[in-house]
């Protein structure tokens, strides 16, 4: 059994972590709602960008009809984008991104497909580099969610599908739902999917003819459509995380004062227990003299 000077530090030492998770706790409460505000307000956006590429892409076929929109007509490589947190402690948050892409890339691979895998942030480097290292063709640490960290990623996207090297690009992301609530998602990005239910545009009766024409409009949207979806999977995944740390750390101190409670227990048990013993070893001494 340990000393009382052992069980002394170890308790000092729970207490002290208790004190690190409580402050990580309402930190992650504190960017919480900033990060969540952010996240929905880029869903209308996002949204709203969708149904006009929808409107467009009705009146678009044949070979006239942007790239990015159609794909190269093929679908034997694929480009898995993996998007978690630069930081851990958030529970299984990230885990659940990279066992999602992981799955996918598996059955890709199965099907005889050639995949290429482009990191966001440094916990799914971390934990597919291992495995899938030679597949890599990029990594971006997923900082703070901006267009001037998103643009990166959608121009490198960009630059290896023009270039031939790639047909299909998906990227695996957590959507945020809730607080507790955070589910792993895959969205293909290229070619770009079209919301066959999209609302039409409400003009009042009015008729309107489009100046360019809808192939030259979407080359110029295709492009800002393929860096807000960047956007908007990193936003989710920030509010996700945090809202995941803050139930993880919510965990950690609980159980962190649960420990606390049990050591304490033992310690005055403990203690009890030895200074019974040098009273009973007194009193027998007295009575020997």
């Amino acid at each position: 059994m340990a000393s009382l000077k052992e069980m002394r530090n170890r308790i000092g030492s729970v207490k002290a972590t208790q004190k690190i998770t409580k402050a990580m706790q309402m930190v992650a409460a504190a960017k919480l709602r900033r990060s969540q505000d952010a996240a929905q307000n880029a869903r209308p956006y996002a949204e709203r960008m969708a149904s006009v590429i929808a409107n467009l892409a009705a009146g678009v076929s044949g070979d006239g009809a942007p790239k990015l929109l159609v794909g190269t007509g093929r679908s034997d490589r694929h480009l898995v984008v993996v998007a978690t947190s630069d930081r851990g402690m958030a529970g299984g948050f990230n885990t659940s991104i990279i066992r999602a892409a992981r799955e996918r890339i598996n059955e890709l691979t199965g099907q005889g497909k050639d995949v290429k895998i482009l990191v966001v942030g440094k916990k799914a480097r971390d934990q597919l580099k291992r495995q899938y290292g030679d597949r890599f063709v990029g990594f971006f640490e997923a900082g703070v969610p901006s267009m001037a960290t998103a643009q990166p990623v959608a121009d490198k996207i960009t630059e290896l599908f023009e270039a031939g090297e790639i047909d299909v690009v998906t990227i695996a992301f957590s959507r945020f739902k809730s607080v507790v609530s955070q589910v792993p998602t895959l969205t293909q990005l290229i070619p770009a999917q079209v919301e066959t239910g999209a609302p039409t545009i409400d003009l009042k009766g009015a008729a309107y003819e489009y100046e360019p024409d809808e192939e030259s409009i979407l080359e110029t949207l295709l492009p800002r459509n393929l860096t807000v979806q960047v956007l908007s999977a990193m936003l989710e995944n920030q509010a996700g995380f945090y809202a995941a740390q803050m139930t993880a750390m919510d965990n950690a101190t609980r159980n962190a004062g649960d420990m606390i409670a049990n050591l304490t227990l033992q310690y005055n048990r403990s203690r009890q227990a030895q200074i019974t013993k040098e009273l009973i070893e007194i009193i027998s001494g007295a009575e020997a003299l």
